[in-house]
């Protein structure tokens, strides 16, 4: 029997401005901000965003041709994937690594270099929420804003503060919980890092090259950092069907290494 939506009144109810993922099929999904007068066009037909609201998350519509879009709440990985690029972004499975590893949470003050399009920036954001700040350095203006407008449509503007400066040159920040570095040569950056950083602080870099990393590992080797470690991660999806499991064709394989180090005072 087809169930009708959810009439669960604990539910959040979507609004007009609201951004939700349309789950239509396996691998079909779409970020939208709902728009009163808009209609969403796909392969499955399209639908009024106007009807999704007063909707809830977990609910359906039915396009115009029939097809169901389920209507589920967007994840930090959704907002990521989806932001307007004018640059690589970190992948989510990196992402996910960095935070953990540094420990970012709500409060927490971080400095970023390499803002870039702001997917990083916009995933640390909704971690330091609500009391925390991340402190962005970018030396590329038009980057800058590409990011901010990708920060304003994401709703997490507030918690950033976007600085046009070169981040080699020094950092202006003190007693922040974590360094986090996505540029050519994070290796000019460690001593200023530790200067910014308190005790304990973690200092990260994201490089697609081990010559980067090696470069900056012999740096922070010259400094009281501890717990020096680099990884890379790969993600590898699996179809699954009885008779027919077995990975994905495509996978997201190299990225880049993850350089991962903590503030001592003292050696």
């Amino acid at each position: 029997m087809e169930r009708e939506p959810s009439e669960n009144m604990n539910a959040e109810v979507i609004k007009e401005g609201d951004y939700v993922v349309l789950y239509i099929e396996a691998g079909k999904k779409h970020l939208v901000k709902v728009t009163r007068g808009r209609e969403f066009h796909t392969h499955r037909g399209y639908i009024k965003l106007s009807d999704l609201i007063g909707k809830k998350y977990g609910d359906y519509v039915i396009s115009n041709v029939g097809s169901k879009f389920y209507l589920l709440k967007p994840t930090p990985e959704d907002y990521v994937m989806k932001v307007e690029r004018v640059t690589q972004i970190i992948y989510p499975k990196d992402i996910g690594l960095i935070i953990l590893r540094s420990g970012v949470g709500p409060g927490s003050i971080v400095v970023e270099a390499g803002t870039g399009s702001g997917a990083l920036t916009g995933a640390l954001a909704y971690y330091v929420r609500p009391h925390g700040r991340v402190y962005s350095y970018e030396i590329r203006k038009e980057f800058l804003e590409r990011a901010r407008r990708n920060l304003e449509k994401l709703g997490l503007i507030n918690y950033v503060v976007l600085k046009h400066k070169d981040i080699t040159k020094g950092i202006d920040e003190r007693y922040v919980d974590a360094v986090i570095l996505d540029l050519a040569t994070p290796w000019l950056v460690v001593g200023h890092a530790h200067e910014a950083l308190k005790g304990g602080g973690a200092f990260v870099s994201f490089s697609p090259t081990i010559d980067q990393v090696i470069r900056t590992v012999e740096e922070l080797r010259k400094y009281p950092f501890v717990d020096i470690t680099v990884s890379e991660i790969f993600l590898r999806n699996y179809k699954v069907k009885r008779g027919e499991t077995r990975p994905e064709t495509f996978m997201v394989g190299h990225t880049g290494y993850v350089v991962f180090a903590r503030k001592v005072n003292e050696f």
